[in-house]
C-alpha cells in the first residue's frame, strides 16, 4: 500500500462546511445557514429523503457547534475529533480560553517532543574503500575503513549534548578520535556550543550562533589545538536569499587560513550548490546539480576542480523505502576512475568507493560508464519493474479487500448526500448553461494512478473504477452565482459533502472538466491543493 499523501489534520469539518480553515466566526455562520438549508429535514416529504436529510443536517450542525466554539475549535485543529471526545473534556479546570489554550500548547509540544523521541536515531557513516588494481596485483581489495558515529540526546528544554567518535584505518596506520558537544540555547535567536576533542585532531573550542535578523545568521568560533596550541577563529554568515535559496560566506584564521563563499538552492525537483574557496596553499571550486525524476528516484552530476582535485561525477539513486535509499555514482578525474556505492537508511549511511584504474584510459573509462549503466536499465525494466508493479498491485488488491466495508458505507453516505444536492445543483448548472458560464461536465476524486490513467482502455478503467468516485454534482453545486468555483488548500477533499474517500491510505487526485465562455478546459489537483476554477491555463 502506498503512503496517504502528506497534509494537514483534522480539518474535515472544514471541508463539510466549504470553509478555509483560517474562516473567521462570520464566514463559519454564513456557511452554516447556507448548508442547513439545503438539508433541514422539513424541507423533504417523502420519508427516506427526511431520513437522508436528517443524518446530514445532524452532520452540519456538529460541525458548526464546534467551529463556532473557540475553546472546542483549538481543540480540534491541534488534536482533531478525538481531543474532543477523549482527555480533553471542558470543565471546571478548563474553563477559561487562556487556560485552554495553555493546556493545549503544553499537550502539543508534549507530543512533538514524544515524537522526536520514537523515531530518534543515532547517526553514523562506514566508508569502505576498495581497489581493483591492487586486487588484481595480489594485495587485497581494501584499500581503508572509516567509521564515524554520532549521539544526539537533548538533556533539557535549553540544553542538547553530542557524542561522536571516529575510526581511520589505512595500510598498517589508523587513528581515532572522540568528539563531545554541548549546547545550550541562551535565546530564541542564540545559542552557545562548547566543544572538546580527543585522539587524533585533540582540541578544545566555543562557538556562539546568532539570528540577526528574520534571513541571517552569524556564527563566530574559536579553538585551541591541544597537539601544537595553535588557535584557529571562524566566522561564517549565512543569509537566505529567497524561499528556496541560501547564501554562506565562511572565514578561517590559522595554520591554514581560509574565505569561502557558497550558494544552495532546493526546489521541489531540482537542487544545486557551490563553493569557491582560497585558502593561503590552495585554492577549489565545487557544485553539484541534482533532479528529482520522481518522488523515489534522482538523478546528479557534480564537479571539483582546484590545485588538488580535478573530478567530474554522475550518477543517480532510487528510494526504497521511506527510510532506505541506494545511490550509485560514476566519477572519473587525476586520482582515477571510481565507482561509488552508497546506502542511507535513516541516519546511517555505507559507502563503498571502488578505485576501477589509476590511469585515464578513454576506452576503460567510457566502458565503466556504460556497463553498468546498460545493466541497472535492462534489471530495471526486465526484473526490478516488474517486481515492484506486482508487489504495489498485491498491496493495492489487500487494502481494498481489507477497507471494502468501509469504502462501501462511505460511498453509500456520499450518494445519499447527492441526492440532496441533486436538484439544486441542476439548476445552478442550467442557470450557468444560460450564461454561458462555468459548467462542470464531468469531476472525478480518487486514486491518483487510476486518474492518470483514465483515458486508457475501458477495460482498465473498469478494473479500477472502485478506486474512483464522480464527484460531478457536488461541485456544480458548490459553483457560485458569479459563476466561480474555489476549493481551500489544506483542506481534504474527501470531507466535502458529496464527498468520499474511496480508497484509504491511497494518493488522490481531483480530475475535472468544465466549459465557460464557450470553451473547454480540464484541470488535476492534488487531495490539499487549492482548486480555483475558471483559468485561462486550463483550456483544452
Amino acid at each position: 500500500m502506498q503512503e496517504e499523501q502528506e497534509g494537514p489534520p483534522n480539518r474535515e469539518l472544514y471541508a463539510l462546511l466549504h470553509i478555509s480553515p483560517e474562516a473567521s466566526d462570520e464566514e463559519i455562520r454564513k456557511a452554516y445557514r447556507q448548508w442547513a438549508q439545503v438539508y433541514h429535514p422539513d424541507k423533504y416529504q417523502a420519508l427516506h429523503m427526511k431520513d437522508i436529510a436528517t443524518e446530514n443536517f445532524q452532520r452540519i450542525c456538529e460541525a458548526y457547534e464546534i467551529l463556532s466554539d473557540e475553546n472546542k475549535r483549538q481543540i480540534y485543529d491541534i488534536y482533531g475529533m478525538e481531543g474532543l471526545t477523549s482527555g480533553l473534556e471542558l470543565g471546571p479546570k478548563l474553563n477559561k480560553a487562556d487556560e485552554i489554550k495553555e493546556q493545549l500548547e503544553r499537550l502539543k509540544k508534549r507530543k512533538e517532543e514524544e515524537k522526536i523521541f520514537a523515531h530518534f536515531r543515532p547517526s553514523g557513516t562506514i566508508l569502505a574503500n576498495m581497489s581493483l588494481p591492487d586486487f588484481l596485483r595480489g594485495d587485497g581489495f581494501m584499500r581503508g575503513m572509516a567509521m564515524s558515529s554520532e549521539v544526539q540526546s537533548k538533556i533539557s528544554k535549553l540544553d542538547t549534548l553530542a557524542i561522536a567518535g571516529n575510526l581511520e584505518v589505512k595500510g598498517n596506520s589508523g587513528g581515532g578520535a572522540a568528539t563531545a558537544v554541548f549546547r545550550h540555547q541562551l535565546s530564541s535567536v542564540s545559542s552557545i556550543e562548547l566543544m572538546a576533542s580527543a585522539g587524533l585532531h585533540a582540541l578544545v573550542g566555543v562557538q556562539a550562533s546568532r539570528h540577526t535578523s528574520l534571513h541571517s545568521t552569524a556564527t563566530m568560533g574559536i579553538a585551541m589545538s591541544l597537539r601544537d596550541g595553535s588557535l584557529n577563529l571562524s566566522n561564517s554568515w549565512t543569509r537566505q536569499l529567497s524561499e528556496t535559496a541560501t547564501g554562506v560566506v565562511q572565514l578561517a584564521l590559522g595554520p591554514e587560513s581560509s574565505i569561502s563563499v557558497g550558494w544552495q538552492k532546493k526546489e521541489e525537483r531540482n537542487s544545486a550548490a557551490g563553493e569557491l574557496k582560497f585558502g593561503t596553499g590552495s585554492f577549489g571550486a565545487s557544485a553539484h546539480y541534482t533532479h528529482r525524476f520522481s518522488s523515489k528516484s534522482h538523478g546528479r552530476i557534480a564537479g571539483r576542480v582546484g590545485s588538488t582535485a580535478l573530478e567530474i561525477e554522475v550518477g543517480g539513486g532510487r528510494k526504497l523505502s521511506n527510510f532506505s535509499t541506494v545511490r550509485m555514482l560514476y566519477s572519473i578525474g587525476i586520482q582515477g576512475i571510481f565507482w561509488r556505492f552508497e546506502l542511507h537508511r535513516g541516519g546511517q549511511k555505507l559507502i563503498v568507493p571502488i578505485l576501477l584504474s589509476r590511469h585515464l584510459n578513454p576506452v576503460f573509462a567510457t566502458g565503466a560508464l556504460i556497463v553498468p549503466t546498460s545493466v541497472y536499465f535492462l534489471l530495471k525494466k526486465f526484473i526490478f519493474k516488474p517486481y515492484f508493479l506486482k508487489r504495489e498491485k498485491q498491496k493495492a488488491l489487500e487494502n481494498m479487500e481489507k477497507t471494502s466495508a468501509q469504502v462501501k458505507e462511505a460511498r453509500a453516505a456520499a450518494e445519499k448526500a447527492q441526492q440532496l444536492l441533486q436538484n439544486v445543483a441542476n439548476r445552478k448548472r442550467d442557470r450557468q448553461i444560460e450564461r454561458d458560464g462555468l459548467v462542470v461536465t464531468r469531476a472525478l476524486y480518487g486514486n491518483q494512478k487510476t486518474l492518470k490513467k483514465r483515458n486508457e482502455s475501458t477495460e482498465a478503467n473498469n478494473e479500477s473504477s472502485s478506486q474512483v468516485i464522480d464527484v460531478t454534482l457536488p461541485l456544480n453545486f458548490l459553483v457560485s452565482d458569479s459563476g466561480q468555483l474555489k476549493l481551500h488548500e489544506g483542506v481534504k477533499k474527501a470531507g466535502i459533502m458529496g464527498f468520499c474517500d474511496p480508497c484509504p491510505g491511497e494518493p488522490k487526485q481531483l480530475y475535472v472538466e468544465y466549459t465557460y465562455g464557450g470553451g473547454r478546459y480540464e484541470v488535476l489537483v492534488d487531495d490539499y491543493g487549492e482548486l480555483l476554477i475558471p483559468q485561462e491555463g486550463h483550456r483544452i
